[in-house]
């Protein structure tokens, strides 16, 4: 080993000499390398651990203690006071919370465990995950409203805050420590910041050769450094990390440590060790900043002494950092200017740096000197911006963030010196408003449609990210009345300097209209440039409202320019901005391309609006209230390109008849349309505090009542439709939906406030909202009309808008629409412009009875509207009167929409004229208002009457044809009706007939004296969905097919962990009862003609290749594997089963008393099994020695009528028998996964373990369900199953007689030992279920040569039987329980099955001996007997039921207490099951040697490998109830392949409850010589294919199926609304929803997962394209 000795060159004396090894040397790095070893990577860096720990950091602590580490180290930890701040650096996508009440800015949160222990966890909180850096802000009081502190961080009282943290510490050591700080860290930032990359610092040159090693110090260049170098640098920041750890110990450590890196040095400013890290802080490397930034993070600013110098030289070299960050290339999560949030959001911190190093002007000079493109009026400019300039400009961004943390938190105290600084910084930032005034102007293209689009986005970035520093501003100037006054002076002072630069052709003109006349400018939007943005403009318009707000305006007026204000010169832009948007609208400025479409969207979207639309209006309403009405309403008009219209003698006649160009008509409809819209806004929007008398919550209310309007809606669109997120939402209900997602509607009482031209709604919502309150009203009964609702007063500095309602130009205008609407022969008018007029008549109806209810008796009404609207125009024109228009409309035919409205306003002025008669005649008028008021509601209600009484009359009208009609096709029809009710009556009593009630027998589904089918009922007619022709199910006609998807299957397994077969030799015939890999058929139910079905596959197919050919674009199929879709319901299939008939029953069988007994059946069929082991033997002479062998061995003649030269016909067409290859070939390839081979032996095996695996889901479906086992099914699983129990039975008739047979042979060995036969399964290592239905499916290819009479009905029974005692012993053998339930009193019926049951234990004792656990309760045996076996008899019920075709019995259609005695009697079985044994003793005791085999032994020695009976439903994993627990589980954990680094998209398996390492190359793995994701590779180890997953960060379900497929859903977790949050970006506290969760896991029971998958990826064509394998 090699030392090292570092001693500082400037100053020898003050650093000790520093021993250091080369731990990190390369030489030595490069020996220890071994390839063979995989972990040798690990293993050196922990070695490397081990050895940095004893040799270099262990001498460290020794010195620092003066004693042994772990001693002094404790006792430090011991006096030290803990620090009121957690502290807590959050690791990435750790949970972090912040409460909504409380917090003191949205950037204040808390760590887990301090959250839990807070008050806020009760409150409304947010819950985020974080993506690195920060830390928790518990403890720090200004952090917090209330509640700071956690129950762990709780101050004691008895403790001196204030106390000197080195107090504790002796002199001695304090001196120790400070020495060794400073060497350290003198060291790391040396060696951190040192940039000569082949020689090292002086006093560290290395005494060996010069060797090179590579590393990259800055993105995309790679330098060659010498190893030393290296080797000292990797040492250095584990230098820094043993700091950060020895500083937890004690606050004195962290004091000291904090000293020493702030301590300036001999060269001044900026040369202390902190200042060093930062400002070469761009030259580091990541893995170096993020160490040194923690280090800070956990030693400055947990110390606020500190923590305030360190904001100190922060502020004071910002614009620096600022500058290194725009030019680096990392992200700002890398770059200590990411502290800033740290350090502005501290409200104490944020005032002083702004008073004491001008931050705000600092931070907005800055933004401004790298924002440098301008135009030649100083306007930003961001035309000609190249892909460089707009990475710089995301990266200037981040300054408008750092402005927005130093404002986040309103002053409650002003100084003198913050007001000074605060106005300073406002100068700046009026200096940035001045070059966004008027920037990215548009002018009108006329002619042709513009060629390159304008580039847009970067100025509406600005404004968005300036958005809310504009509101920032306000409220701070609006919380001093002294700032306020200045700041309006100064926006004043950048208004006036802004306009007068502006000179694009304003030439002066004269307006006059209605005898006013005012004095302007020519101005033409249309053809000048004009600019939507004006931030100026919209600031002064918000200081103007905060001035009538805070009522400055009318306390201190001498103090306010208000009397130098130019009204004209205010509206002037917004009203080039509003006129521009009405232009758009009315299709003007079309060939300006979508850039000004998007523009105009975002000018009013809720992002923008707030700073934009709505400052306009302000803006509007602020230079209308210092205007005269008439001439604010001219140049509205002028500026509107509508003057000449209205200004004429004569307007109210047609204006444009003469003008034939109907686009320019259309577009002035438009335009006057929109003009009249913008007055109702101006004198209509007084719900801004400041402009009307209302608070903020009204504002607000507003906004939601307005949006509940539209119609019923989830929170999270209701918050994304308001400006803000919403605090409470108490103007409306909830309305939970069906699947959980909670609706707020409209409250009946709120929507008296609908306005229908509400200024924040786009035309679709405007639409929507009025049809939706129409039908409202005619729900309840009313009249249609909606009316303009009651308005609050205006504040006094605006009152005077309300005299635009009654102003003589608004009245000519009024009068003109309502002319043209009297006279619609010229066409060229609107109903939205008769409307919109009616409107405003409307509104100055209703201001006019405001006035004359809150008048005084001593102060005139001057509001006078109901007067104006009565009076004619005068000579020579003598015009009728606005009044008289409306009463002659009342009546137009072609007006029928508004007469409710024209109603309503009539009703409103005779109310208003009476209320101004009763004032001017009594001083009491309550009493004559009230008896008017009761003849208007007579009258309304005698209309209202008469309408609906002619209304009964149309309709019983109406009725009465309609029955004439009828009754007159019946007439002509007579013997069509007849014919068919015939044919109906026929039916009925035919049914009733063979109807099951009527039989006199019981049903019985299987063996001899089973139901059986008449003609009529066994004749089975479809209709094929592709040709639409009906076809018959015919044995030899052509087949018909059902669409089916087979697939693999884990849902049912009971052990996950048994290695996946190897499917070349592995032989399925035996079913293990854990069912871990089983074959799953399913089906949509459709049925076409299998010729049908072969032509559309061949198109798919074609289909596909040439789409290949053209893009390579996936399918949500398959074809290479055979999948398809439904061509009716687009479902997922992959192959086709063939439909059957039911199998007639031969004449030729024997009579139901003649049919053998057990025994006799038993003695036959091994006869018959001998007599095939002959004939196979006499068939296979391999060799002499083989032959002779033979000879000597007894030769087994077949016994009489058993045929085994017969070779039986195939009943079956070519057509049916090639679709059973077909079905038969792919549940073989699927569940296999191996290439087709219809040869195979194991192609009819997996047939019958598909049909009968596919019974067993169904049958734990219902069970889970708690629905009956008959009825239930949907049909397309009856069809199904039907389909499979027949194909199952047919199946043997392609295929090898012999290999049938074979299979029958060892199949039945299991249960009747066979000499002939090895290796016959251990009787509790079978499936019962399985084992049936494979002896009963493969029993006809046995049978088909048997010509004795014998049924193959009494077969299936007998069958049955041994199954069933098989189960029976294997139940008693595997499933008794310890007795721990109390025994209940017996039957007299009970006690005979419990005394049979414990018989037949104590007969299965004498076989096993102690193996088996000693049980003295019957009753418990026969309780466990009957639970353990109910699932085979259910499920050999549903198969017996759809193979036979045996109607079920009604007991069995509902749930109820008699399931097990009607199981017993449909399945001919006695209730006592034990009689099965005893009743044929002497044949089934032989068979109990099942118990000798040597495997049961095994088992009862460790019962854990025993299944128990009934097997358990399998459920996806349990989650927790708060989704905060999972993800912080989820936090902790880390990628099993990096070596401890945290996993990016930690993904949880729902099915076994796995973490993974999703969507990371770190953890892929080669699956069939492809690379895929850890969660491709799960799906096949856990779900045989098939996935269910969450991903924790995202909180997203993830189903995949196989590489190709797989689809995101819905997750389980709800917030208090009833919502979602994919991506868990609204951050509400998510709770897990019970109903959501089952329904997920009903989808993985029914296997539909799979399906759902096809249907998501066919709705959504994105997905298509995702690289699942990956994920």
């Amino acid at each position: 080993m090699e030392l090292g000795l570092y001693v500082s060159p400037e100053n020898p004396e003050h650093y000790s000499i520093l021993h250091f090894t080369f731990i990190y040397s390369e030489k030595r790095k490069k020996k220890s390398q071994n390839p063979k070893s995989k972990n040798c990577i690990f293993k050196k860096s922990e070695y490397e651990d081990l050895l940095a720990q004893l040799l270099l950091q262990a001498p460290l602590e020794w010195y620092l203690c003066g004693e042994e580490p772990s001693l002094g180290l404790a006792k430090l930890e011991q006096s030290n006071q803990p620090s009121q701040l957690c502290g807590h650096v959050f690791k990435v996508g750790e949970p972090t919370y912040s409460c909504r009440e409380c917090a003191a800015d949205p950037t204040c949160v808390l760590c887990m465990q301090c959250f839990l222990g807070s008050v806020h966890k009760e409150h409304r909180y947010r819950m985020t995950t974080s993506g690195g850096g920060g830390f928790c802000d518990c403890g720090d009081t200004e952090a917090w409203k209330k509640g700071p502190y956690c129950q762990k961080h709780e101050p004691n009282i008895s403790d001196s805050s204030q106390e000197d943290p080195l107090a504790n510490l002796s002199a001695d050591m304090i001196a120790r420590t400070y020495n060794i700080f400073s060497i350290i860290l003198k060291y790391a930032v040396d060696m951190l910041t040192w940039d000569k990359e082949d020689e090292l610092p002086q006093g560290l040159e290395p005494p060996y050769g010069h060797r090179n090693t590579s590393r990259q110090t800055k993105p995309l260049r790679v330098q060659v450094m010498h190893s030393s170098v290296v080797a000292h640098q990797c040492f250095a920041l584990k230098a820094l990390n043993w700091l950060g750890q020895i500083i937890r110990y004690s606050d004195a450590l962290r004091r000291i440590l904090c000293q020493v890196g702030l301590q300036k040095g001999p060269e001044g400013e900026n040369s202390s060790l902190v200042d060093t890290l930062m400002l070469c802080d761009s030259k580091m490397w990541k893995g170096a900043r993020n160490i040194y930034h923690q280090l800070f993070m956990s030693s400055l600013l947990m110390d606020l002494k500190y923590k305030k110098q360190f904001a100190i030289q922060f502020a004071k070299n910002y614009e620096r950092l600022q500058s290194d960050y725009v030019k680096d290339d990392h992200d700002r999560e890398f770059s200590i200017t990411d502290l800033s949030v740290q350090i502005f959001t501290v409200p104490s911190l944020a005032r002083m740096l702004i008073t004491e190093e001008n931050l705000m002007t600092t931070i907005i000079r800055t933004f401004l000197d790298h924002l440098r493109h301008r135009d030649l009026q100083g306007r930003f400019q961001f035309e000609r911006y190249t892909a460089q300039q707009a990475f710089k400009f995301r990266r200037v961004q981040s300054l408008i963030g750092d402005l927005k943390y130093v404002l986040i938190s309103c002053p409650t105290e002003w100084t003198d010196k913050l007001r000074e600084k605060f106005l300073e910084g406002l100068d700046a930032f009026l200096e940035l408003l001045k070059c966004m005034q008027g920037m990215d102007p548009v002018v009108r293209q006329v002619g042709q449609h513009i060629e390159m689009e304008p580039e847009w986005e970067a100025a509406f970035t600005l404004q968005m990210k300036l958005t809310h520093i504009i509101s920032m501003m306000q409220e701070w100037c609006a919380s001093d009345e002294r700032v306020l006054i200045e700041a309006y002076k100064k926006c004043l002072t950048a208004l006036t300097h802004c306009h007068s630069g502006f000179t694009d052709g304003e030439q002066p003109i004269t307006l006059s209209m209605c005898g006013h006349s005012v004095d302007t400018i020519r101005y033409c939007v249309s053809q000048e440039k004009v600019s939507i943005h004006l931030p100026v403009s919209r600031l002064l318009a918000g200081l103007h409202v905060l001035l009538s707000k805070t009522e400055v305006a009318y306390r201190f007026p001498e103090q306010l320019p208000l009397s130098e204000l130019s009204p004209p010169m205010l509206i002037e832009h917004p009203l080039r901005c509003l006129v521009l948007c009405a232009q758009v609208h009315a299709g003007m400025w079309r060939r300006n391309g979508f850039s000004l479409v998007n523009q105009i969207y975002y000018y009013h979207n809720v992002k923008c609006r707030v700073e934009m639309f709505d400052k306009d209006l302000m803006m509007l309403q602020a230079g209308a209230s210092m205007m005269d009405p008439n001439h604010f309403l001219m140049i509205v008009l002028s500026r509107f390109e509508l003057f000449h219209i209205f200004s004429s003698a004569d307007c109210r006649k047609r204006y444009n008849r003469e003008n034939a160009n109907k686009d320019v008509v259309q577009q002035n409809s438009t335009l006057i349309e929109e003009m009249l819209h913008l007055i109702i806004m101006v004198v209509g929007e007084r719900f801004a505090p400041g402009i009307g008398q209302v608070e903020n919550c009204d504002e607000l209310k507003r906004e939601i009542v307005h949006q509940l309007c539209i119609r019923p809606m989830a929170h999270s669109e209701l918050v994304k439709a308001l400006p803000e997120n919403v605090s409470r939402i108490s103007y409306a209900h909830t309305k939970p939906g069906v699947t959980g997602r909670g609706l707020y509607e409209l409250r009946p009482e709120c929507a008296k406030q609908f306005n229908l031209y509400f200024h924040h709604y786009s035309r679709a919502d405007q639409s929507k909202a009025e049809e939706a309150q129409r039908k409202l009203k005619r729900q309840n009964g009313e009249d249609s009309a909606l009316p303009p609702p009651v308005l609050p007063p205006f504040c006094q500095l605006f009152a005077s808008l309300v005299n635009i309602l009654q102003c003589d130009v608004l009245l000519g205008m009024l009068g003109a629409v309502l002319q043209w609407a009297v006279e619609p022969s010229g066409g060229h008018w609107s109903e939205s412009m008769l409307q919109r007029v009616l409107h405003l008549i409307g509104m100055a109806l209703l201001e006019e009875q405001q006035q004359l209810e809150s008048n005084s008796e001593d102060n005139e009404v001057t509001f006078n509207f109901t007067l104006k609207i009565s009076r004619p125009g005068e000579a020579p024109s003598n015009t009728p009167s606005i009044l008289a228009l409306l009463e002659t409309l009342q009546n137009a035919p072609h007006l029928e929409v508004h007469k409710d409205m024209i109603r309503w306003i009539l009703k409103m002025v005779v109310s208003i004229k009476t209320m101004r008669e009763r004032t001017a005649a009594a001083p009491s008028p309550e009493g004559a208002g009230h008896c008017q008021e009761q003849t208007v509601r007579d009258k309304d209600k005698a209309e209202r009457k008469r309408k609906a009484e002619m209304a009964r009359l149309r309709r019983e009208k109406i009725m009465a044809q309609m029955s004439e009609m009828q009754r007159h096709f019946i007439n002509e029809n007579k013997e069509l009706f007849q014919q068919s009710l015939e044919e109906l009556d026929a039916s009925t009593s035919a049914s009733q007939e063979h109807s099951p009630s009527s039989w006199d027998s019981a049903l019985v589904c299987v063996g001899p004296r089973r139901w059986r089918a008449g003609g009529s009922e066994r004749r089975q007619v479809v209709t094929c969905i592709l040709c639409q022709e009906e076809q018959e199910i015919r044995p030899d006609g052509r087949a018909m097919v059902l669409a089916a998807f087979v697939q693999r299957s884990t849902v049912m397994s009971k052990n996950r962990r048994r290695p996946p077969h190897n499917p070349e030799s592995y032989d399925p015939l035996f079913m293990h009862p854990d069912l871990s890999f089983g074959t799953h058929t399913g089906s949509c139910g459709h049925i076409m003609h299998s010729h049908c079905w072969q032509r559309y596959f061949e198109a798919v197919q074609a289909k596909e290749q040439r789409r290949q050919q053209r893009l390579r674009v996936h399918t949500s199929y398959d074809v290479e594997n055979g999948e398809f879709l439904c061509p009716l319901c687009e479902c997922l299939s992959n192959t086709v089963i063939p439909l059957l008939p039911l199998t007639k029953t031969s004449c030729r069988y024997l009579c139901i008393s003649e049919q053998p007994g057990l025994s006799l059946w038993l003695n036959t069929t091994s006869q018959q099994i001998k007599a095939l082991h002959s004939a196979q033997r006499k068939a296979k002479p391999t060799n002499a020695a083989a032959t002779s062998e033979i000879l000597t061995v007894e030769e087994y003649p077949p016994p009489e009528g058993f045929r085994l030269d017969h070779m039986p016909l195939n009943p079956y067409s070519s057509s049916i028998k090639e679709m059973l290859t077909t079905f038969g070939t792919a549940t073989y390839k699927v569940g296999l996964k191996v290439h087709p081979n219809e040869q195979d032996p194991r192609v009819p095996i997996m047939c019958w373990g598909s049909c009968a695996y596919t019974i067993q889901s169904i049958e734990r479906l219902l069970v889970d369900e708690e629905k009956p086992l008959f009825g239930s099914l949907p049909c397309r699983q009856d069809d199904c199953l039907r389909s499979l129990a027949r194909f199952g039975s047919a199946c043997w008739s392609v295929s090898s007689l012999s290999t049938v047979q074979s299979h029958f042979v060892r199949l039945l060995s299991a249960l009747v030992p066979d000499p002939q036969v090895e290796n016959s399964p251990c009787i509790v290592d079978v499936d019962m279920f399985h084992l049936l239905v494979s002896l009963v499916l493969s029993y006809p290819a046995l049978h088909c040569q048997d010509s004795s009479g014998l049924s193959v009905d009494a077969a299936q029974l007998h069958l049955l039987h041994l199954v069933t005692v098989a189960h029976v012993v294997q139940i008693l053998l595997s499933s008794v329980p310890v007795e721990l339930t109390m025994e209940q009193e017996s039957g007299e019926v009970e006690r005979e099955e419990e005394e049979s049951v414990g018989l037949l234990y104590n007969t299965l004792k004498t076989h096993l001996g102690s193996s088996l656990r000693e049980v003295s309760s019957g009753w418990h045996l026969w309780r466990c007997v009957k639970t353990g076996i109910l699932p085979f008899l259910r499920g050999a019920a549903l198969f017996f039921h759809h193979l036979n075709g045996v109607p079920a019995p009604p007991e069995l259609q509902a749930l109820g207490a008699g399931e097990w005695e009607a199981l017993c009697a449909y399945l001919c079985l006695p209730s006592n099951l034990l009689q099965l044994y005893y009743n044929h003793k002497e044949v089934l005791e032989p068979l109990l040697q099942w118990c000798s085999h040597p495997v049961v032994h095994q088992c009862l020695q460790t019962p854990k490998t025993l299944i128990s009976y009934p097997r358990e439903s399998n459920r996806l994993i349990e989650l927790p109830e708060d989704y905060s627990a999972l993800i912080n589980q989820a936090s902790s954990f880390t990628c099993p392949k990096s070596g401890g680094d945290k996993s990016r998209a930690p993904t949880l398996c729902l099915v076994c409850g796995t973490m993974l390492c999703s969507q990371s190359y770190c953890c892929q793995t080669e699956l069939e010589g492809e690379d895929v994701g850890a969660c491709t590779a799960h799906t096949f180890a856990c779900g045989a294919g098939v996935g269910i997953f969450l991903r924790v960060r995202e909180s997203q379900v993830l189903f995949l199926a196989g590489k190709t497929k797989g689809c995101f859903y819905a997750p389980p977790y709800l917030d208090d609304y009833g919502e979602t949050d994919q991506g868990l970006r609204r951050g509400n506290p998510l709770h897990l929803c019970r109903e959501r969760y089952r329904k997920i896991q009903k989808l993985w029971r029914q296997h539909s997962i799979t399906e759902e998958i096809g249907h998501a990826q066919e709705a959504n064509q994105t997905l298509v394209g995702i690289d699942w394998q990956h994920l």
